[in-house]
């Protein structure tokens, strides 16, 4: 075979004098000679080496020209193969005795790909059981690597000896001497790898055996040739242009990988190693070109590259290939350029996955891949699974927004499409981030961290939809997210401080209490609203610690209140979040706060929300009739906007109920209050006198809903027709004018 010498292999030094060793004996992993050699292995065998190199030998057998009988052959597999099952059993992993052993290959002469192909088939079936995939991936890895090296290593010295010959004819006589000089015909002539000789022109002059037989030419019909007739569609850029450089003197070597058409059409894959012979007034003359045969390499480095960058489930782009299409797409882009991302992922998965098991679940995304293949991947759209249940539409040239739209519908109609799976008739959906923008202002990290946050977007408005990158709607989360962040060390800084709003009876107008409500005095947004934070705090679980400081904010002023102005009878309320109320501490944090204020239980109010209370026996209505029992007011706050269970509502120890906003503000046209909202605001007021509750009405603006109210039998009211909610100081004026006397600062 072309490339391989056939000569008797002899055992490399330090590998074919060891001798075989009991079973089961341990060892441990040998390590390299200062010569670069593996050492002799030792004289006990570990389980499964001899096992290992009967399957390596029965492998590889056949596949290089080695004059190695089967006995002979496996005694020197054996060895090679004590070496590489003590390395992957040692605790402390070298993988260098893996490139050790494949250079030993490469030195008894298995020198062609398909000895290394076969070779890490076997380990990989032989060594899987015993070594992790990492491991076992790094030492196959090393053994492809020291073969590889060793088998260049081997090229560049024939190449050479092949040149330094071609260059003593050249230098001992004329070039009409090249045939007749014995020394370089001896070498021509029997030499293993390819030797062209051209002149400066390009036209043949000589070609060995090796050559004709590597492309299908007799020598006669290559003599016939030029160089330039070699031309391959697939040659690298710039390679035609590096050997005119030669030819003018201007370089003396080139080194090239090449494919060429042989005579019957098919291609080959040959390495190449061109050099220039000048005469003896060192001007250029000859061109000669060794030439190695290395499709069956080529091929599977091509197959390797192929499973890197593919994925092995789908056979569709994988991760990899899909960034580095993508950073190219964005390193060569122009200022006109675009580019779009449509980041898909599928719809409950885990779901399938729990319930039919794993293996449909492959099927699934398998059928998903094909459909997303043939409904929208095309010229400049390259689809990949970028992992899991995740899919990538990468539209290299976009049209813009609306293109990306398009190909994101057309993908959620394919996906949507019914899958057979194992008698089951599945269908899912899937959500998709869309993002485009123009390629020269982004980065592949930045495209992606937009694509994955508008997927998200996809996926909590409902699922089964795409959803477009806004960059006013990223700022907002971005803004949330750096406030959610910053609330602790907010809390510890005492950046929170509390306003309150008068609560006013309806009846004569008179102050009768105050909400507390909470504010951020954030360093660089300014004063913040509790619609703001108080999300971002439920979220983190902060609202605890939080509610119980504004609770204990609270309790300290309305206590130094009561005892600066005793004669005005003055409720102080204060919101309670689910989660506080879900707290089991809450009532002896509620009690401890007020034994420490020195505040009077019955001038405490507490507001919770329905969905706090309403429906949910158990610890809310245990904790609702602990806090009763300490004296303190309740009231459900937002009164109507939850599934209210009326009957429910008798048994619960509240005392106030607060009318949604909602409802009273259907109350504030002048002209003509809305009459759903109006009757059922008066229904409300009536089951709440009936159930002995008094009524507060929030949002009030105007004095017609001020009327109204009054005039629907409603108790209490707040909003900004009485006043904005203030400092302890705008109270402190409210509380003078109810006690009709001066009054010192409030503490």
């Amino acid at each position: 075979m072309p490339g391989v010498t056939k000569k008797r292999a002899r055992p490399p030094r330090g590998l074919g004098d060891a001798k075989p060793a009991a079973e089961g004996a341990t060892v441990s992993a040998p390590r390299p000679d200062q010569a670069g050699r593996i050492p002799p292995g030792p004289a006990a065998r570990r389980p499964g080496a001899r096992q290992l190199a009967k399957a390596w030998a029965q492998a590889i057998a056949g596949t290089s020209f080695v004059s190695m009988g089967r006995r002979e052959l496996e005694s020197f597999l054996t060895d090679l193969a004590e070496q590489l099952v003590a390395t992957a059993a040692v605790e402390t992993f070298d993988p260098e005795v893996g490139y050790k052993v494949g250079a030993a290959l490469v030195d008894a002469h298995f020198t062609q790909p398909a000895s290394l192909d076969h070779t890490l088939r076997t380990l990989n079936e032989h060594l899987g059981g015993t070594v992790g995939s990492a491991r076992g991936q790094a030492l196959q890895g090393a053994l492809a690597a020291g073969f590889a090296q060793a088998l260049r290593d081997r090229t560049l010295v024939e190449q050479e000896e092949i040149r330094a010959a071609a260059m003593l004819a050249h230098s001992e006589a004329e070039a009409a001497r090249w045939a007749s000089e014995a020394r370089f015909q001896a070498v021509f002539a029997g030499a293993v790898i390819g030797i062209v000789i051209a002149d400066i022109e390009g036209q043949v002059i000589d070609v060995n055996q090796t050559t004709c037989d590597m492309l299908g030419y007799t020598q006669e019909e290559f003599r016939e040739l030029t160089v330039n007739e070699f031309i391959h569609p697939e040659d690298a850029p710039g390679i035609w242009d590096a050997y005119r450089e030669l030819t003018r003197g201007e370089r003396e070597h080139i080194r090239l990988e090449k494919p060429y058409y042989r005579k019957d059409g098919t291609a080959v894959w040959t390495d190449l190693a061109v050099s220039l012979i000048r005469d003896q007034d060192g001007q250029p003359q000859y061109v000669v070109t060794m030439v190695e045969d290395i499709t069956e390499r080529h091929h599977l480095q091509t197959r390797l590259r192929h499973q890197a960058l593919h994925d092995p489930l789908t056979q569709l782009p994988n991760r990899t290939l899909f960034f580095e299409r993508l950073g190219q797409i964005l390193e060569d882009a122009g200022e006109d350029a675009r580019v779009g991302i449509c980041y898909l992922d599928v719809d409950g998965f885990k779901m399938i996955n729990d319930t039919l098991g794993h293996d449909m679940g492959d099927y699934l995304l398998l059928a998903v891949a094909r459909k997303l293949h043939s409904s929208v991947c095309g010229p400049g759209q390259l689809v990949a699974r970028t992992g899991g249940d995740e899919f990538v539409v990468l539209v290299e040239r976009s049209a813009g927004p609306e293109q990306l739209v398009d190909i994101a519908e057309a993908a959620l109609a394919a996906v949507r499409a019914p899958v057979q799976l194992g008698g089951h008739e599945i269908t899912v959906s899937a959500s998709v981030g869309v993002v485009e923008r123009a390629a020269h202002t982004t980065s592949a990290t930045e495209l992606m961290k937009a694509a994955d946050t508008t997927l998200h977007w996809a996926k909590r408005d409902g699922k089964n939809r795409w959803a477009l990158f806004d960059a006013d709607r990223h700022a907002r989360e971005v803004t949330k997210f750096e406030l959610s962040a910053s609330l602790p060390a907010a809390l510890e800084r005492r950046e929170f401080l509390v306003e309150y709003q008068p609560l006013v009876r309806l009846e004569d107008e008179t102050v009768m209490g105050v909400e507390a409500l909470v504010r951020w005095r954030h360093p660089t947004l300014g004063l913040l609203g509790p619609d703001r934070f108080i999300e971002l705090s439920e979220e983190t679980g902060l609202i605890v610690p939080l509610g119980q400081w504004v609770l204990g904010e609270a309790c300290r002023q309305a206590a130094a209140w009561q005892r600066q102005y005793p004669q005005v009878d003055l409720v102080t309320s204060v919101n309670l979040a689910v989660r506080q109320v879900q707290d089991p501490n809450i009532v002896a944090a509620v009690n401890a706060i007020l034994e420490e204020t020195g505040l009077d239980p019955s001038s405490l109010q507490l507001e919770l929300t329905e969905s706090a209370v309403m429906g949910s026996p158990g610890q809310p209505l245990q904790t609702l009739h602990a806090l009763a029992d300490l004296g303190v007011r309740i009231a459900i706050d937002d009164f109507g906007t939850g599934y209210s269970n009326l009957a429910y509502l008798r048994s619960l120890p509240v005392h106030s109920l607060k009318l949604a906003g909602s409802f009273v503000a259907g109350l504030r046209p002048p002209d003509s209050p809305d009459p759903v909202d109006k009757e059922i605001v008066a229904t409300l007021i009536k089951l709440a006198h009936t159930l002995h509750l008094t009524v507060t009405a929030e949002g009030v603006e105007t004095s017609e809903q001020a009327a109204r109210l009054r005039a629907l039998g409603c108790d209490t009211a707040q909003g900004w027709h009485y006043a904005m909610p203030g400092s302890p100081d705008q109270v402190v004026a409210l509380l003078k004018a109810a006690a009709r006397e001066p009054s010192p600062a409030a503490g």
